[in-house]
């Protein structure tokens, strides 16, 4: 009798968890962007963040909303996919603006020149949007073609959330290179953890498809290399190098 009584309260709870679950899965994959693009806009500098980053959310989450066409899955990850490629296409924008306002070199590159060597690096915004609409126009073409073979489908599945686990890759190659995390928002680093770590504990209770699952162990596995960069750099600062003498040698410093 008592079970029965709390019945009524238990059923709308437990809805109301799953809608702040599907929101938090909706909009939560934004939030670690928001302290690095506040950053931005207060510094006028974009030297810290790699904008590889966005092209790796931007490619993952097209086709993982390709690969839903062929596979339907939850709609809040459906959603978030849509979110994420507004908000990367902002991260871009101002990028872009900051970058071009102050570099020296005024020559303009742009997504029509086919410049490997410039590749996602374009003096305008409009670039970015060209190259993300031609790789749309192409990737669903070969959807729309493929779309019956469930091995096409799966595969497709498979790229979107491999290509979603490597987000954190050209942040870690980032500071590697220049070993050092300055720039960088830590902020954002620890809300990529929290977000990825929930992200997959939400795959795992829900029973989303196995290549979410593995691929965001995967995330956060990267998530906690880069924590450990911020710790490794900030205790053990890279020395300054010494002044060159050769003027070719210091051009290339």
């Amino acid at each position: 009798m008592e079970a029965e009584g709390l019945g009524w309260l238990l059923v709308p709870l437990h809805q109301l968890v799953s809608w702040v679950a599907a929101g938090a899965m909706v909009f939560g994959g934004v939030v670690p962007y928001i302290p690095q693009y506040r950053d931005i806009r207060r510094t006028q500098n974009a030297d810290g963040f790699s904008t590889h980053v966005c092209l790796v959310l931007l490619v993952a989450n097209i086709l993982r909303i390709l690969f839903w066409f062929g596979r339907h899955f939850e709609s809040p990850l459906l959603w978030q996919s849509i979110v994420m490629i507004l908000t990367m296409l902002l991260m871009l924008k101002l990028c872009t603006e900051v970058r071009v306002a102050n570099e020296l070199n005024i020559k303009r590159r742009s997504f029509s020149d086919f410049d490997t060597h410039h590749f996602w690096h374009w003096s305008s915004f409009a670039d970015y949007v060209q190259c993300v609409l031609a790789f749309t126009g192409v990737a669903g073409y070969v959807t729309y073609l493929s779309i019956d073979s469930a091995l096409f489908v799966e595969t497709l599945g498979f790229l979107a959330v491999l290509t979603e686990a490597m987000l954190g890759v050209p942040q870690l190659y980032r500071n590697y290179r220049h070993r050092s995390t300055e720039g960088m928002s830590l902020k954002m680093v620890l809300m990529w953890t929290s977000g990825d770590t929930f992200k997959t504990a939400y795959f795992l209770l829900n029973g989303a498809p196995l290549q979410f699952s593995v691929c965001g162990l995967l995330q956060v596995m990267v998530d906690l290399a880069i924590l450990g960069q911020a710790y490794a750099f900030a205790h053990h600062p890279q020395k300054p190098a010494p002044h060159a003498v050769h003027p070719v040698s210091a051009k290339a410093l």
